[in-house]
């Protein structure tokens, strides 16, 4: 301790060393002009916005022509569409759907830590500027969203779960190998103390939001999405504790009966919600829950899964529940239930993640719909709304342009031309 102490001290005397006294650092400034803003709060268009950052953050919205500081650098996207950076709410980043089954035994476990990198790079330039990382191994979202933030990899803002919490024999359990290999989840949580316990140990280690797995899961072993595999005295215990240390809980939950203790026990975050009946969409609606329904994914684990690797079991229970869980979300969007954006990207490519936009819209959202889970609803959900999901000042300079009206035709989310976040642009035409 006493050399770290000393190292420190170093440190902090040189740095106050290097600057003269007085110095003043120029600020950093740029000016966004498009054909036109989507306002995702009022659902309109703004003609020839100019958006105004600022070290990071927006600091004017307002019309092209109006005054601009001196030195700020232009951005002009003559006919582009301007849009907040998009959020997706369930990602898997060291996860790859390339490596189904057992396959993914080929590699070391350092393999996905360095894999996740390209990972987020590839989300990044895909206009989403925003992610929630729902469980991984090694804290290795941990890890990553420290060196995004830190300047050392590109990717997008990372909102970290660490390892996702479950009961033993679960969703959220090792349930791939024999007793021999004595493999076992290492956050699993059976009876309420022992949940409120993995608790407080994930946040020790970087969890941002807990969460928890409710129920049986489509690629898990020896577990069927429509077992109830946490009690709601367990659920409540671990969404009392998330929430005195100020985080919220998403909850993997395929199973109504699941569903509904998990809205009872007052989780922020429905994931999956296939199966969901209609006294848990009641429920839903009624508490305020929020559903992150993955409609799109199914179509590529049925087309590429097989040759991936995927077990047929697998399989079986993703054709079983896919348009189960699509036309609940038909119902569950008519009923009010609050949606976000959350897509499981890891079980389909990563950077594909806007694919999901034109499956919402086939299955009754409004393009404006699909779009506002994406943004504003999604920072309501995280608790974020004065950082991101929308373009307005004080939120970071997260934003994105696409060639075309995606109120329009939605897939043109699919190919942003330009993609900035916190002012820094990553992509442009």
């Amino acid at each position: 301790m006493r050399r770290e102490l000393t190292a420190l001290t170093f440190v902090a005397a040189a740095l106050a060393g290097s600057l003269a006294p007085g110095t003043v650092w120029a600020a950093e400034v740029e000016v966004v002009r498009a054909a036109r803003l989507l306002d995702v709060a009022a659902g309109r268009y703004v003609d020839n916005p100019q958006v105004i950052v600022t070290d990071g953050r927006i600091t004017a919205v307002g019309k092209a022509g109006d005054p601009t500081p001196a030195g700020a650098k232009l951005v002009e996207l003559p006919g582009a569409t301007l849009l907040p950076g998009l959020i997706d709410m369930h990602v898997h980043l060291d996860s790859s759907p390339l490596f189904g089954g057992y396959d993914g035994l080929q590699y070391s476990d350092a393999f996905w830590t360095v894999l996740q990198t390209k990972h987020a790079a590839d989300t990044l330039n895909a206009g989403f500027t925003t992610v929630r990382n729902v469980g991984s191994d090694r804290f290795n979202d941990v890890g990553l969203r420290e060196a995004i933030d830190q300047g050392f990899v590109p990717g997008p803002r990372v909102v970290t779960a660490g390892y996702a919490i479950g009961a033993t024999g679960g969703h959220c359990d090792s349930t791939y190998f024999p007793p021999s290999m004595a493999q076992k989840g290492p956050y699993v949580a059976d009876g309420p103390e022992e949940g409120r316990k993995q608790v407080r140990a994930v946040r020790k280690y970087g969890a941002q939001v807990i969460k928890i797995c409710a129920t049986g899961g489509v690629f898990s072993r020896n577990t069927e999405p429509g077992q109830q595999q946490l009690s709601l005295a367990e659920m409540t215990a671990i969404v009392e504790e998330a929430h005195m240390w100020g985080l919220k809980v998403a909850a993997h939950a395929h199973g109504a009966a699941g569903i509904r203790d998990a809205v009872r026990a007052g989780v922020d975050t429905i994931e999956h919600a296939s199966l969901v009946d209609d006294e848990g969409i009641k429920l839903a609606a009624q508490k305020g829950a929020y559903f992150s329904m993955d409609i799109y994914n199914t179509d590529y684990t049925q087309a590429e899964g097989k040759k991936n690797g995927v077990l047929e079991d697998n399989l079986r229970k993703d054709r079983e529940i896919g348009d189960i869980q699509r036309e609940n979300f038909r119902k569950a969007l008519k009923a009010g239930v609050k949606m976000v954006y959350g897509t499981d990207a890891g079980i389909y490519p990563h950077g594909d993640n806007a694919r999901q936009f034109a499956v919402m819209v086939r299955y009754g959202a409004t393009p404006l719909q699909a779009i506002q889970a994406a943004t504003i609803t999604a920072a309501q959900a995280l608790g974020r709304e004065k950082d991101v999901g929308q373009v307005a000042v004080g939120r970071y300079g997260d934003l994105i342009a696409v060639a075309g009206d995606p109120l329009a035709d939605v897939t043109t989310l699919e190919k942003p031309v330009f993609v900035m976040k916190g002012g820094a642009v990553v992509k442009r035409p």
